[in-house]
């Protein structure tokens, strides 16, 4: 599959796909395609519609098959912000805040990724469940807004206000930590706490 992200506020991403070829998409977001792209709404069974209900996406999902030639479709964002493309692989699974999926090659499977910690669920500003990615293929994210990019050494830290974090690797972790000091607390704007 090649694809392109095009546009600024409300931007796409044209996929170009081999005959025979899939993507998956979450509900309403084809934009336009070429005809020979064949349709297929799924649920994929009770537990994994029950997953994507709880982790911030639709209960059912379209795969769109190129049949007998190459097509294209196009993804469209339902927000302003940014589209991001990431190449999954196995071992290496990527974890979003809920709603962040657009679409996806056929082999990236989602789940839910629960926090286990009660702290980080009721005040890291994500709530308790987020999007798990994993197995093979590209991804394509929406994210709100703009977005910057960290990449973290092992044992390295970073200090975000609650509601912030859009994206993470499975290696990482999210917790947080309370806001020193009362007039920090209560006239600095950032609330009681913090994630890390």
């Amino acid at each position: 599959m090649k694809y392109s992200i095009q546009g600024d506020t409300l931007p796409v991403v044209v996929c170009e796909l081999d005959a025979g070829e899939k993507i998956i998409t979450e509900g309403g977001g084809m934009a336009w395609m070429s005809p020979n792209m064949k349709m297929e709404t799924t649920g994929g069974g009770i537990g994994k519609m029950f997953g994507r209900a709880l982790s911030g996406d639709t209960l059912f999902q379209n795969i769109y098959t190129a049949e007998r030639t190459n097509g294209m479709i196009s993804i469209a964002s339902s927000f302003p912000g940014s589209i991001k493309a990431f190449e999954i692989t196995p071992g290496n699974e990527i974890i979003l805040q809920k709603s962040a999926f657009l679409a996806s090659e056929a082999g990236v499977e989602l789940s839910m990724h629960f926090r286990k910690k009660l702290g980080s669920g009721l005040f890291g500003g994500e709530g308790f469940i987020m999007q798990k990615f994993e197995g093979e293929g590209v991804l394509f994210v929406e994210l709100d807004g703009s977005t910057v990019e960290y990449e973290l050494q092992a044992g390295e830290q970073l200090v975000l206000d609650t509601g912030h974090l859009a994206i993470m690797d499975g290696t990482c972790s999210m917790d947080i930590q309370t806001v020193k000091g009362a007039k920090n607390i209560f006239f600095g704007g950032e609330g009681l706490f913090n994630t890390i």
